[in-house]
């Protein structure tokens, strides 16, 4: 930054001196008739311009450099941070909001950075034209001196308009590109259900209004541009003006003349970058508090004491629920983002105030957490390669291991060949292939504690049935638990916890609840009809 702030000094110097030089060879040079004079300062005006088009070049690349370096240096911190979040990421901000962080607001924030440096150096070269005036026309330095106060009260109200608008126009720009990966993410199943019509039209509507809030932005960035380009000419012609009087009435000599009309022409780019490094500045803020907001989300500390030293049981005292381990436990509960939350707490990705074997998981370090306990999403992502890999996950491939978590989780169909490739996020399989491969995987990893989120909500009901029958032989002797309401599932459990609110209303066998619990049981049954 120092060193574009040097650069654009030093370039709007050499514009600066240059009408000076101008001035010198008119009046000493021509007007006395003197060519060996006129030569010398003609020779000046040739040294400065060469030593101008230098500084022009070394001010643009020194520009440029900072512009990139503090974009990609924003773009290395966004990117660490997400990975410090890891699987928490998706649990406390959008897909579109990381999107929009890194192709929007980074290159907005380097933008802005360019205001230390061409932004100084403006200033300095304003400060510089009215102390040379000073000394051809007191009047002419202090129209000069006045004017760019004016021009900032006159700018400076549609720079707060514009930042206001802005802000909402960021917000609603994040919003829109989640929705935007959302659908992409999950077209394939939207062409399977017949709604990517309906998702077209939410995000047609949705996008028009993100384009009026853009009007509304550019409104006040217009007049902004027209500010930043008219105001300065105007400028420029109303100091020319009076040169020119006082000049008609000997006041000025016609070097000076010159000299004023090169000053304040000059002066136009200073002050044209001034208005516009305003404009950077307040989108750059805007930019920047977004960021900013990205980097204060919480990273759970990965020390910590030591783990429970045999298996032990998860408690969630939130909502009640206790996991025993060696044992099959159910979550069901009408709204499944109740379950998710209890997974989360006891799987220690966010804050949580869960125990494992007496002691809080979040004093426990993070390493010990996910090395023996593991929560498996049903939208958790996939890699790409070929399937033993992909189900072996960190572990190297071993094809008989591979094959009997892909026999538990019924994922016999996609795995008739263990080198069948797999693409990133498993778009080359269906959505019910895509949750069987993600429980093979989380069946592979055989944790001491597995968690698992809706692991039957793509498959047919004879496919649910084999996979809740091999998941229990597989996971015996191990700790389970499985948020559904699938009844096969329900009915395998060693406990079920019916969650109502988050919280735990009764416990114990599926059997036992559906008899003891109207709740429960319409809950069953509205999922499930009379299979239930």
């Amino acid at each position: 930054m120092a060193l574009g702030a040097l650069f654009g000094s030093l370039w709007f110097m050499s514009l600066a001196f240059t009408p000076f030089l101008i001035s010198q060879a008119v009046d000493r040079g021509l007007q006395s008739r003197r060519p060996g004079v006129l030569v010398g300062w003609a020779a000046a005006v040739l040294v400065v311009g060469v030593a101008s088009a230098g500084l022009g070049i070394m001010r643009h690349r020194s520009m440029t450099k900072l512009r990139m370096a503090a974009a990609l240096h924003t773009a290395d911190l966004v990117m660490t941070h997400a990975t410090r979040l890891g699987a928490a990421l998706p649990r406390r901000v959008t897909a579109g909001e990381v999107v929009t962080i890194g192709i929007s607001d980074v290159w907005t924030i380097g933008r802005a950075m360019n205001v230390g440096g061409v932004g100084f150096a403006s200033t300095l070269a304003y400060v510089v034209v009215a102390v040379l005036l000073s000394h051809t026309s007191p009047l002419l330095a202090v129209v000069v001196a006045a004017g760019l106060p004016v021009l900032l009260l006159i700018v400076g109200p549609l720079l707060h308009r514009t930042q206001r608008a802005g802000l909402r126009y960021r917000d609603r720009q994040g919003e829109l590109n989640a929705r935007l990966v959302d659908i992409l993410g999950g077209l394939r199943i939207l062409n399977g259900l017949g709604g990517k019509e309906t998702y077209l039209g939410r995000y047609r509507k949705e996008s028009a209004s993100l384009r009026d809030q853009g009007y509304r932005v550019g409104g006040p960035n217009s007049w902004i541009g027209a500010f930043g380009d008219g105001l300065p000419v105007v400028f420029l012609g109303l100091v020319v003006w009076l040169a020119a009087r006082l000049a008609a009435t000997g006041e000025l000599t016609v070097g000076q003349l010159v000299a004023v009309y090169g000053y304040t022409a000059m002066l136009v780019i200073p002050v044209n970058v001034m208005i516009f490094c305003g404009s950077d500045v307040i989108r750059g803020l805007v930019a920047a508090r977004r960021v900013v907001d990205f980097l204060r989300l919480p990273v759970d500390d990965p020390s910590g004491g030591a783990a429970p030293a045999a298996p032990a049981t998860l408690h969630d005292p939130g909502s009640g629920v206790v996991a025993e381990p060696g044992r099959l436990t159910a979550l069901a509960g009408a709204r499944p983002e109740d379950a998710a939350a209890v997974i989360d707490r006891l799987g220690r990705y966010g804050p949580t105030d869960a125990t494992w074997g007496g002691l809080r998981l979040s004093d426990i370090a993070r390493a010990e957490v996910r090395a023996r306990i593991l929560v498996a999403d049903h939208d958790a992502d996939l890699f790409a390669g070929p399937l033993r890999e992909v189900v072996a996950g960190p572990d190297e491939p071993d094809d008989d291991l591979v094959r009997l978590a892909v026999r538990t989780a019924v994922a016999h169909d996609v795995a008739a060949d263990l080198s069948r490739p797999v693409e990133w996020g498993g778009r080359n399989l269906s959505g019910g292939q895509r949750q069987r491969v993600r429980l093979a995987r989380a069946v592979h990893a055989d944790p001491e504690m597995l968690l698992v989120a809706e692991p039957t909500s793509a498959v047919d009901a004879h496919t649910e049935a084999a996979i809740a029958e091999r998941l229990s032989a597989a996971r015996a002797g191990r700790g389970t638990v499985v948020a559904t309401t699938s009844p096969v599932l329900l009915d395998r459990a060693d406990v079920v916890h019916y969650l109502v609110d988050g919280k735990v209303a009764a416990s114990g066998t599926h059997r036992t609840l559906l008899a003891a619990q109207p709740g429960y049981r319409a809950l069953v049954t509205r999922a499930f009809g009379d299979d239930a």
